[in-house]
C-alpha cells in the first residue's frame, strides 16, 4: 500500500512538473508573438498581393508579389539590401494608382497616437530606382494619374512634382498651435481616428482639405523631464469637455489655377467634419458633418466647381451617430453606408441622390467589417456577428439582400482581404484555443484552396506550458442582464477550494473584451496568474458592443454608472460560486477600464478587495470633448452624469487596497487625473499605492518600463489578494 501511494505521488510529481511556469520576461519580450502577413496589401489592377516580409539573417525586407490563384511568390519588387538609403527598413508603403510606383516611409518619428513625420521614397518598379523626395512630412499621397504628391508640413500643404522636383504651396498660414492645413488637431485624430484631411479628386484636378483654427482652444502643457538639467514643456492644443473646440473649415483647391474656394458650412454651428473625401464622380466631394452633441449626422455631396453643399443623407439618434468608414461608391455614384438607424449595425443602399435603395442586410446581429462589392456580379461581402457576439464570420450576400453565403465555418474570429476580382480571399481566423492561421479561399463559397501562414511552431512551443484555457459563459445578474464572460482556472482546479478572483474589464462604449480570438499579452499574464492559483475573470457589461444599439447605448448621459453596476453584481454573482473566495476579488483596468477600476473598488468597497487602475481618467470633465460630450453632453448641460461617476468623487468610501499609476507624457488621458485624484485620497486620510513613469504615454512602454511595471502589479496582486 505505502509502495503504491509513493508510485501515485511520484506520477503527480511529475505531472505537476510538465506544466513549465509562464515568466514576466518571456511575455513582455514578446516570447509568444505568433506568426502574421505583415503590410498584406491586395492589388488593384491584377490580382495578386504584396507582403512585406523580413529576412533576419541579412537584416533586410522585401516587398513581395504574390499570385492569389497559386499563392505563389512572382517577384521581389523591391530589396532593401540592394538599397542603402532603405537600410533602417520600410516602415510603411503604398501603390501609386498604376501601380508602377511605390511611395516609402523610414526613419518615422511618432507624434501622437496615429500621427508621425517620416522621411520617403519613390521607388520605381520597372527600373528598380529609388530616390529621396521628401524628409520629415505627413500623410503623403500620390496624384491618381501618379505625376504628384501631396503632403502635409508644419501644418501647410504642399504639391510635389515628381518630373521636376519642385514643391508648391497650397497653403502659408500654418501655425503650431494656431493654424492647420490638411491634418487633423489631435482631438480630431484621437476620436475620429484619422490624420490626414486631405484628398485628391479622381482626375488630379483638385484637392479638397479641412482647415483647423484652434486659435481659441485651451492649451495643455506637459514637462518632458528627460535627462537634462532643465525640463522640456510640450504644449498643445486639447479641448476638455464643455471648451472651445477648433473651427474647422472646407476649401477646395484647384491645382491648375491655384484657386481656393471654401464650402460654405454656414448652416452649422459648433460642428465636426468627421469624414471627408471625393466620390467617384470627378468634381463630387463629399463629407459627414456632426453636430457638437454628434446626434445628427449629414452626408453633404459638394460640387467642385461651386463649392456648393447639398444632403443627401440625415440620420439621427437620441443618443449619438456612430461615423461610418464603410462609405463605397459605385460606378454610378450610388453608395453603400452602413448604419445602426434599425437598432443594428447593418449595410444600406442608396443611390446618387441620397435616395434609400435596399436595406442589404438585416438581423437581431451586426455587421462588423465591409470588405467590398464585386461589380460583375453585384455581391456584397462582409464579416458580421450572425453567430454570436463573441464571434465573427465572412459572408456574401446580393445587393438586393439575396443568396446570403456564409463563407467561414469555424468557430472563433475571421476575417478575409479578398483578391481585385473577387474569385478568392486571404483568410485569417484564430480562436482563443487556435493561435492565427491564414489561407486562401474560393470567394463563391468559402472552400479553403491551400494554408498559407499558421502557428503551428507556436502551439507546439506551448505545449509544455499546459496552459489553461478561457472558459466562455453568460452571467446573470441579480437585476436579469445576461453579460458575457470568460473565466480562466488554474489547470490543477479543484472544485472543493476556495480561489481569489482577479476581474478584469475595459467596459468603453462600443467595446467588447469578451471575444473567441487569439490571446493577446495580458492574456499570458493572466495566465501565468492562474498557474499561481489565481481565477481570472472578464466581464462585458452593458455599455459594451456588437449586441445592438440599446445595450451599447444605455449609458447615455450616465458614462459609468451601469458598468460599474454590471461589474459590481458580476462580482457577486461569481461570489457566489462554491469554489470562489468572496472575500478575495480584486479588479484591474487600464484608461476607460483604469476609470472603471477605481469607481468598482470605491463604490463596491464591501465586493472587491483591491484594484489596479492604470492612465485613469478620474474625473469625466478633464478628459477631451468629443469623447466625453458623445456621450455625457456637456458639464454645462449635465453635471451630474460628470461628477455623480467620476471616482475623484467616492475617494472617502475607499476600504480595500488601491494602486495607481499613470505615465507623465500621457497626450490622452493627462496625469492631472492622477494627480488630482491622489490629493482626494490624501485628503480623504487614505492609504493607497502608486508609481508614476516619467516621460512615458498613454502605452506606458520602452525598454523594461512593461515588464517592470507588470512585476509591480503582479507583486501587489499577491500580496493584496
Amino acid at each position: 500500500m505505502k509502495k503504491l501511494l509513493f508510485v501515485l505521488l511520484l506520477f503527480m510529481s511529475m505531472g505537476m512538473q510538465a506544466q513549465t511556469p509562464l515568466t514576466l520576461e518571456e511575455i513582455y519580450t514578446g516570447a509568444f508573438r505568433a506568426k502574421g502577413m505583415d503590410e498584406l496589401q491586395a492589388m488593384k489592377l491584377s490580382n495578386q498581393y504584396t507582403v512585406l516580409n523580413t529576412d533576419r539573417s541579412t537584416r533586410s525586407q522585401q516587398i513581395d508579389l504574390y499570385d492569389y490563384a497559386t499563392l505563389k511568390k512572382i517577384s521581389t519588387l523591391l530589396d532593401t539590401k540592394n538599397h542603402q538609403a532603405l537600410s533602417e527598413g520600410i516602415d510603411s508603403y503604398t501603390f501609386s494608382s498604376d501601380e508602377k510606383q511605390i511611395l516609402i516611409a523610414n526613419n518615422s518619428s511618432p507624434i501622437y497616437r496615429h500621427s508621425f513625420t517620416a522621411d520617403y521614397y519613390v521607388y520605381e518598379v520597372a527600373t528598380k530606382s529609388l530616390r529621396k523626395v521628401l524628409e520629415q512630412v505627413q500623410e503623403p499621397i500620390f496624384s491618381p494619374d501618379g505625376t504628384k504628391i501631396a503632403y502635409a508640413k508644419s501644418n501647410n500643404l504642399f504639391i510635389y512634382d515628381l518630373a521636376s522636383g519642385q514643391s508648391t504651396a497650397l497653403t502659408t498660414d500654418g501655425e503650431k498651435n494656431a493654424i492647420i492645413n490638411g491634418i487633423t488637431d489631435w482631438v480630431y485624430e484621437e476620436e475620429f481616428a484619422f490624420v490626414r484631411a486631405f484628398d485628391w479628386s479622381k482626375d488630379s484636378q483638385k484637392i479638397a482639405f479641412i482647415r483647423f483654427d484652434e486659435r481659441e482652444v485651451p492649451e495643455f502643457s506637459m514637462d518632458v523631464y528627460g535627462k537634462n538639467l532643465y525640463p522640456n514643456q510640450e504644449r498643445f492644443k486639447y479641448p476638455k469637455a464643455g471648451e472651445k473646440n477648433a473651427l474647422v473649415s472646407l476649401h477646395i483647391y484647384d491645382v491648375k489655377t491655384g484657386a481656393k474656394k471654401e464650402v460654405n458650412l454656414s448652416q452649422y454651428n459648433d460642428f465636426y467634419i468627421a469624414r471627408m473625401r471625393w466620390t467617384n464622380d470627378a468634381n463630387v466631394l463629399c463629407a459627414q458633418v456632426l453636430n457638437r452633441h454628434q446626434n445628427n449626422l449629414d452626408l453633404l455631396f459638394i460640387d467642385g466647381t461651386t463649392a456648393v453643399a447639398q444632403v443627401v443623407l440625415n440620420e439621427k439618434d437620441k443618443a449619438y451617430v456612430d461615423v461610418t468608414d464603410n462609405l463605397t461608391f459605385l460606378k454610378d455614384n450610388s453608395f453603400i453606408w452602413t448604419s445602426e438607424k434599425d437598432g443594428w449595425n447593418h449595410i444600406y443602399l442608396y443611390d446618387k441622390t441620397g435616395k434609400l435603395k435596399n436595406q442589404v442586410t438585416k438581423g437581431n446581429w451586426e455587421v462588423t467589417a465591409y470588405y467590398g462589392f464585386d461589380e460583375k456580379t453585384k455581391t456584397v461581402f462582409y464579416q458580421s456577428t450572425e453567430n454570436g457576439s463573441t464571434l465573427r464570420d465572412v459572408y456574401r450576400i446580393g445587393l438586393d439582400g439575396k443568396k446570403k453565403v456564409k463563407l467561414s465555418n469555424q468557430a472563433g474570429t475571421s476575417a478575409a482581404t479578398f483578391s481585385p476580382n473577387f474569385e478568392f480571399f486571404i483568410h485569417s481566423y484564430s480562436s482563443a484555443t487556435v493561435p492565427p492561421t491564414y489561407t486562401l479561399n474560393q470567394a463563391k463559397d468559402g472552400a479553403q484552396v491551400q494554408r498559407i501562414v499558421d502557428n503551428s511552431a507556436l502551439t507546439e512551443k506551448l505545449k509544455k506550458y499546459d496552459l489553461p484555457t478561457k472558459e466562455f459563459l453568460v452571467i446573470t445578474t441579480e437585476k436579469g442582464h445576461q453579460l458575457n464572460a470568460w473565466m480562466i482556472k488554474p489547470k490543477n482546479f479543484d472544485a472543493t477550494k476556495k480561489y481569489p478572483v482577479f476581474m478584469y474589464q475595459y467596459s468603453g462604449p462600443g467595446s467588447q473584451q469578451v471575444a473567441n480570438d487569439w490571446l493577446d499579452t495580458n492574456d499570458y499574464w493572466f495566465m501565468m496568474l492562474a498557474q499561481q492559483g489565481y481565477i481570472t475573470v472578464c466581464v462585458d457589461g452593458r455599455g459594451t458592443g456588437f449586441k445592438g444599439a440599446a445595450f451599447k447605448k444605455c449609458t447615455q448621459k450616465e458614462l459609468g454608472k451601469y458598468e460599474v453596476e454590471d461589474q459590481i453584481d458580476a462580482a457577486k454573482v461569481i461570489g457566489s460560486y462554491a469554489y470562489v473566495d468572496k472575500n478575495r476579488i480584486g479588479i484591474f483596468g487600464w484608461s476607460y477600464g483604469g476609470f472603471m477600476a477605481s469607481n468598482c473598488l470605491f463604490k463596491g468597497a464591501d465586493v472587491f478587495k483591491m484594484a489596479i487602475a492604470v492612465a485613469p481618467v478620474t474625473n469625466w470633465r478633464f478628459y477631451d470633448s468629443i469623447y466625453t460630450e458623445r456621450y455625457l453632453q456637456t458639464p454645462q448641460e449635465n453635471p451630474s452624469g460628470y461628477d455623480e461617476n467620476s471616482p475623484i468623487n467616492h475617494v472617502s468610501k475607499l476600504k480595500g487596497s488601491f494602486l495607481l499609476i499613470h505615465g507623465t507624457a500621457d497626450d490622452n488621458v493627462h496625469v492631472q487625473n492622477s494627480m488630482q485624484m491622489i490629493e482626494a485620497l490624501v485628503q480623504a486620510n487614505k492609504q493607497f499605492d502608486w508609481a508614476i513613469y516619467p516621460d512615458k504615454n498613454h502605452g506606458i512602454y520602452g525598454g523594461k518600463t512593461r515588464l517592470q511595471l507588470y512585476t509591480k502589479m503582479t507583486n501587489f496582486i499577491k500580496e493584496k489578494l
